[in-house]
């Protein structure tokens, strides 16, 4: 009994694993419950032992994702690091060194399936924003200290600015696909961390005013 179970277990994560394949290399629509068996090496009926439909295997594909990918950030050497501003940057380093092979070993499964899926399938739309907006949050607390250790407020928030990481790593991917080349990936990563650079580093306007505020000054500057 032990080892059937094991052995079902063992073809569902097949079938899991292919799913994040073939999904990121044809997109969920044009994915079919046969390229899905071809990939893991298994019957239709092994298929549907496990999940009702395609989409029933989506969703379980998703919640993989956000598992899988969760450990792996977890573990990554970025999170040793002592500042978090340097947690922050070497992340979007991280980012930018695993777009290694081609683009449905490193672009996004739940970035995929939503631009397709977004007003069709409800639940899984929902599936995706979770996986997504679950990994942005990771980032706030070393965005919040990083504000606080420097001093710096505004009218964005923590959680803005690392939904605006995703947004701009997802549009990465867009950008490869488009152009078949991973290469504007790692150019828009590059900005991306030019960006938060800036944007901790240099004073801005916002910024001075309010701390001309804190020492006592109220006017406006012209």
């Amino acid at each position: 009994m032990i080892e059937i179970e094991a052995q079902q277990h063992e073809s569902k994560t097949r079938l899991l694993i292919a799913a994040l394949h073939v999904i990121r290399a044809k997109g969920y629509s044009a994915t079919r419950v046969e390229d899905i068996c071809d990939a893991a090496g298994l019957t239709k009926g092994s298929f549907f032992h496990h999940f009702k439909s395609k989409e029933d295997l989506a969703l379980a594909a998703a919640g993989y994702w956000s598992d899988t990918t969760s450990a792996f950030f977890a573990s990554a050497p970025y999170r040793a690091l002592k500042d978090p501003l340097d947690r922050l940057l070497a992340y979007i380093d991280f980012r930018k060194a695993i777009l290694r092979g081609g683009l449905p070993d490193f672009t996004c499964l739940v970035g995929t399936m939503v631009q397709e899926i977004y007003d069709t399938h409800p639940a899984l739309r929902e599936a995706c924003n979770r996986s997504i907006s679950e990994h942005a949050a990771t980032l706030v607390p070393d965005i919040r200290a990083a504000m606080r250790k420097r001093g710096l407020r505004g009218k964005w928030t923590p959680e803005s600015l690392a939904l605006y990481t995703q947004a701009s790593i997802q549009g990465a991917f867009i950008l490869a696909k488009s152009r078949q080349n991973a290469a504007i990936a790692a150019d828009c990563m590059d900005h991306l961390r030019r960006y938060l650079e800036l944007l901790f580093h240099q004073p801005n306007a916002e910024n001075d005013l309010a701390r001309l505020s804190d020492l006592g000054f109220g006017g406006k500057l012209s």
